[in-house]
């Protein structure tokens, strides 16, 4: 092998798994090539086959499946290998960073064993020397308190923690290939811009040959050198990153990139915009010092300790106007939507200040007035398989609230209306008798939101609506909500952590972190003149879908692991001159300041 030779190189690749309707062919003819040092990106949406072509590679190929075709790692041959010949590569000279860490390590197995395990069996090395090496890597990859994680269980680390663990164990016997699928997808955004500049140092100082799948372009253009764009099995496009960013050759690769929100312009390629707002509309929801705190025991005999989910928030949406609220993980996002609803379970939490819905207060609303109240209010959730019924029809799922609140009408009424909304939704009538399992993830969250259109809402809270989809079907279903919007002049809470995505659909911002407000703006105001330290770092680890662009950036990072929610102090991480030496005396509270008319800043300490 010469140092030009391709670490990788794949050609004529087929898998075919033979089902009950036959044989379905998930690889279809894929060739590629990976030197070392190099990030090779590949994209495409759900089932385009690319995570299937690097597990039949890693020789993760299910009972069903067959493959053909030649992969070769270092000139030796991957297709056909005898299993205990792949568990030699396996680990060592081929490893492999999944996307959920929390499935992939062994919960109760410590951290430290799960690393130095695989130095023994590949490396020869001794006990002491491998737990040496691991503890190493451990601090290689940035984890604090190096020493005391090795000793913990993964449950007991953060999500960006455990990413890193595996990482840590991925890199530790210095393979020649890395395949990462997905390593970003289920991390907070500063967390997957930390993972990310972690991986691209790693790439340079150990040469290693990386594959990286993702459905998110700007996570390959942050990162890969080269990319292949993946559809029905085969790839449509290959090359350079920056050449198939800028000039792509086919319309899917068109699409994908024209498809995904950005941050640097407002240019949505013809698509529908949003209304502006009107000023003085009616007020919908409002909520006043909104508090929704939770009673955690700390140690198993241990006392109470109330943890702050959501603690002291304030907010109003008028008619017609769409609120963003943004935050990592743990900031309290969903947990004050389903304040704004009051659809918090008994016992699950202590509910604190007001909200009021067209003016009635339904935070301490007896059951009759809060049931009359369901009607103006709904919610469409992130999943939409675990909020629909699955032996109900689609037709039955979308009709069934107006047996609730329109019990005049008869089971022929409620159809036609059920079918009225999904054309009006985008989705063939002809699927009125279908079930959830038989329609596509973009199918079925259209079906939720036709559920909460069908009686015509005052309110609609969007929970992570989009973020599980593919970067054309969130277009879609943007636009979707958008039009709904303009035609049922309703308001909306719209909750996620992509902020490119609620730039799109929101007339307004607000930031969350610990449960409090640190800004709230206007759309224009946020995005343009972000002032919060917190907003400005969330803003600049948010990728843009352009190399060029991406890898110019200066990032704003935040210093230090997130404190514990638990902590009544946390707020004042952008507050430390307020902290108080007395462990007794009463937590400040930082004020929310107007910099600007309409945009409010939670007070913080420069830089």
């Amino acid at each position: 092998m010469t140092q030009t030779d391709p670490v990788l190189a794949v050609e004529d690749l087929k898998v075919t798994f033979q089902t009950h309707d036959g044989a379905v062919e998930a690889v279809r003819g894929v060739s590629l090539t990976v030197k070392a040092g190099e990030c090779l990106g590949v994209v495409g949406e759900s089932g385009s086959g690319k995570s299937q072509t690097f597990m039949t590679i890693m020789g993760l190929l299910a009972g069903n499946g067959a493959a053909s075709g030649s992969a070769r790692l270092d000139g030796q041959e991957l297709i056909g290998l005898k299993p205990s010949e792949l568990n030699r590569l396996r680990g060592s000279k081929m490893t492999m960073i999944f996307q959920d860490p929390l499935t992939a390590l062994t919960p109760h197995v410590k951290i430290g064993e799960q690393i130095a395990e695989p130095l023994r069996l590949h490396l020869g090395l001794s006990h002491k020397a491998a737990r040496a090496k691991a503890l190493d890597w451990l601090k290689r990859v940035r984890i604090p308190e190096a020493e005391r994680r090795m000793e913990q269980y993964p449950h007991e680390l953060s999500g960006g923690m455990r990413q890193r663990v595996m990482i840590a164990g991925a890199m530790a016997c210095d393979p020649r290939l890395l395949i990462a699928d997905e390593p970003t997808t289920a991390l907070d955004v500063t967390v997957q811009a930390e993972i990310l500049d972690l991986m691209a140092e790693l790439l340079r100082e150990t040469g290693a040959a990386m594959v990286l799948i993702t459905h998110d372009m700007g996570v390959i253009a942050r990162l890969a050198d080269r990319v292949c764009v993946m559809k029905d099995g085969a790839y449509v496009e290959a090359g350079p990153v920056g050449e198939v960013f800028a000039s792509p050759k086919t319309d899917y690769t068109r699409d994908l990139l024209e498809a995904i929100p950005r941050l640097d312009r407002d240019d949505r390629g013809g698509r529908p915009t949003i209304d502006p707002a009107p000023a003085d509309g009616p007020v919908v929801v409002e909520g006043k010092d909104v508090k929704v705190w939770f009673d955690i025991h700390k140690g198993m005999f241990g006392r109470k300790v109330p943890l702050r989910a959501v603690d002291g928030v304030s907010f109003h949406v008028r008619q017609g106007e769409t609120l963003g609220v943004v935050g990592e993980s743990g900031s309290g996002k969903s947990t004050l939507a389903r304040a704004a609803l009051n659809l918090l379970p008994p016992g699950g939490g202590e509910l604190g200040g007001t909200v009021t819905v067209l003016g009635r207060d339904i935070t301490h609303a007896d059951r009759e007035t809060l049931r009359a109240a369901r009607k103006d209010l709904q919610i469409v959730f992130q999943d939409p398989l675990a909020s629909l019924d699955p032996r109900m029809t689609v037709g039955d799922s979308i009709a069934e609230p107006l047996q609730v609140f329109s019990p005049g009408l008869n089971r022929r009424e409620r159809e036609a209306a059920a079918a009225a909304m999904m054309d009006r939704c985008g989705l063939s009538p002809t699927l009125i008798n279908r079930y959830p399992h038989e329609l596509s993830g973009g199918q079925n969250q259209r079906v939720g939101i036709a559920r909460a259109m069908i009686l015509e809402p005052k309110l609609v809270i969007c929970d992570e609506a989009v973020s599980a989809l593919d970067v054309t079907i969130r277009a879609q279903i943007i636009d979707l909500l958008i039009h709904l919007q303009k035609e049922l002049g309703m308001a909306m809470l719209f909750i996620s952590h992509d902020l490119a995505v609620v730039r799109e659909i929101s007339h307004r911002v607000l930031v969350l972190y610990m449960g409090r407000v640190m800004e709230l703006a206007s759309r224009e105001q946020l995005y343009e003149n972000p002032t919060h330290p917190y907003t400005r770092a969330l803003l600049s680890a948010a990728p843009i879908p352009d190399p060029t662009i991406e890898r110019s950036r200066v990032r704003v990072k935040l210093t230090g692991e997130p404190p514990s929610p638990l902590d009544p102090s946390a707020g004042l991480r952008f507050l430390p001159s307020r902290l108080s030496t007395d462990v007794g005396a009463a937590v400040y509270v930082p004020r929310l300041m107007e910099v600007a008319p309409g945009h409010l800043v939670s007070e913080f300490d420069p830089a």
